[in-house]
């Protein structure tokens, strides 16, 4: 074309180091990682090149396929994935994403992990087997023959697809299937009915209104056994090569997360073992849950992360009136405000893995801290996220409400992590839950907090706060939203008192704790040191 010469566009963020993350770095070291450093930046240098970034935007575009049946008729319940999503998975189990920490016992090995789940996101969607691999290894515990059998084809680092007798395979991944129709989080409303056999296994026979990943090698399920609801392993294909009757009926239209399937099921008398005791299947589960929980902290953190970097990348790169818009006013305020909200997300995230890792090993205190402060973040990281991906989507004009900038794929991710696991209600009655049931999560919670009493007046100020709130019984299931946020609030503010820039630690403090602060992004007051904030934000390319 002769109409005109090109200028003013932003070069595209690629060939960076996905890890180059000042507080993920502090963090790895601070939480027992450090020796993980190395790897997490070969992980970086793979997300931030083009190549990855090629196949999170082709596993999108060309979004998994159910085939029912064959051409000759046979039910056959396959899902074929493009190519990139493949190489996704390969460099993500490869590198121990879904469940190498279980068998690794160097401390830090689930920070290492955390991180790593962190760094690589070409494409949210194919961290969800990953993740739930990573969840069930716990679960699975609960019936130490499943476990000795299956553990150690779930850790090893081999991404074998397709659908084969799963000890007849290198590696596997497992998924969850839990929701019915009619239920939603209240698994114990589910109908699906497992009926024993003589030989020790049960035949499951209901339905499943969302599973995940249908094409993962086993999975564990949720079905009421003649003792109650019991957890069972299902596995795709049994020993002697047939497909177990568990019938793909369709995958779901979804918002966003496309490249991942989710499928709707149901079970034709499907071949199940159990795990656990009969009747026991919540607490079973549970470890499981929370595990996945926890990625979708890390997700909404990761996510946040990938959209300031964009916007600051951006900013860094376009002029408008003359000046580069990282060096304008407001800009600047929205930058800064987006990187403070970005960091205090990972400082908690990492918190979180610390804590995991820690009481993974035994330590009681760190359980109980866990217990409480997982369910507090979920909820506030994860409902933090849309809010930030709007902003950092608007940093790019019209060029960032374009597909080919990938906000867009970026925004629709963000109410996932959200839903996931327990929607905002049931994130906040679980704290509830754990505050009038298990006072010592309560004083493993205030101890963290208070560790860094008497260093910020804010901080000590919103402290003071919670425990008002806490105090005042009345209406608690009613005001349960806002007890978790301060919750969240005054956490956040500790760990970055303690541990973070002290530029970010004082524009948070400043603003999510002072009050000094709007309703939208980019409203930091006067006297924030936006240079140093900003510095942290924009991604060294090339």
């Amino acid at each position: 074309m002769t109409t005109h010469e090109v200028f003013n566009q932003v070069p595209p963020l690629a060939g960076y180091d996905a890890a180059d993350d000042p507080a993920l770095l502090d963090g790895l070291e601070r939480e027992g990682a450090g020796w993980a450093a190395a790897e997490l930046h070969e992980l970086g240098r793979l997300g931030g090149a083009e190549p990855a970034i090629d196949h999170g935007r082709l596993a999108n575009e060309h979004p998994p396929v159910l085939r029912t049946h064959d051409r000759h008729g046979r039910r056959i319940d396959e899902v074929e994935f493009h190519p990139a999503w493949h190489e996704l998975m390969r460099v993500a189990v490869t590198h121990g994403l879904h469940a190498a920490p279980w068998a690794d016992d160097r401390p830090g090995a689930h920070v290492a992990r955390a991180a790593k789940f962190y760094t690589w996101r070409p494409d949210a969607g194919h961290g969800c087997p990953i993740s739930m691999t990573y969840a069930a290894v716990p679960a699975l515990r609960h019936a130490p023959e499943l476990a000795a059998t299956y553990e150690p084809l779930l850790t090893a680092t081999t991404y074998d697809f397709g659908l084969r007798p799963p000890l007849a395979k290198r590696g596997l991944l497992a998924g969850m299937s839990m929701t019915e129709k009619q239920g939603g989080s209240d698994v114990r409303a589910n109908t699906t009915t497992a009926h024993p056999e003589p030989d020790g296994t049960y035949r499951l026979l209901g339905h499943k209104w969302f599973t995940s990943a249908p094409m993962c090698d086993v999975f564990l399920t949720l079905a009421q056994a003649p003792g109650g609801l019991t957890c069972f392993l299902v596995p795709r294909v049994l020993p002697d090569g047939t497909r177990n009757p568990m019938r793909l009926m369709r995958l779901k239209d979804k918002l966003g997360n496309r490249s991942n399937a989710s499928a709707e099921v149901e079970y034709e008398h499907a071949v199940a073992w159990r795990v656990g005791d009969e009747g026991r299947g919540v607490r079973t589960i549970i470890d499981m849950v929370n595990l996945t929980r926890l990625d979708c902290v890390i997700g909404a953190a990761a996510g946040m992360r990938q959209g300031v970097i964009t916007a600051a990348h951006h900013a860094a790169h376009r002029q408008a009136f003359g000046r580069y818009l990282v060096d304008q006013p407001l800009m600047r305020n929205v930058l800064a405000d987006l990187a403070v909200e970005s960091e205090a997300a990972t400082v908690l995230m990492m918190r979180l893995a610390g804590a995991t890792d820690r009481s993974a090993r035994g330590d009681a205190g760190e359980t109980a801290f866990k217990r409480l402060a997982l369910a507090v973040g979920k909820y506030w990281v994860c409902k933090r996220w849309p809010g930030h991906a709007a902003e950092a989507l608007e940093c790019l004009g019209g060029n960032g409400y374009v597909e080919e900038s990938g906000l867009p794929r970026l925004f629709r991710e963000s109410p996932l992590n959200s839903i996931w696991e327990g929607s905002g209600n049931v994130a906040a009655l679980d704290v509830l839950r754990a505050l009038t049931r298990e006072p010592e999560v309560m004083a493993a919670f205030q101890a963290e907090v208070t560790a860094a009493a008497g260093t910020d007046a804010r901080l000590d100020a919103a402290v003071r706060q919670v425990r008002a709130d806490l105090s005042d019984q009345d209406d608690l299931e009613l005001r349960a939203r806002r007890v978790v946020e301060r919750l969240a609030l005054v956490l956040q503010g500790s760990l970055l008192v303690r541990h973070g820039h002290p530029a970010v630690a004082d524009a948070f403090c400043v603003s999510r704790l002072g009050g000094d602060h709007g309703q939208a992004y980019g409203t930091l007051p006067r006297g924030v040191d936006f240079t140093a904030i900003i510095s942290r934000a924009v991604p060294k390319v090339g």
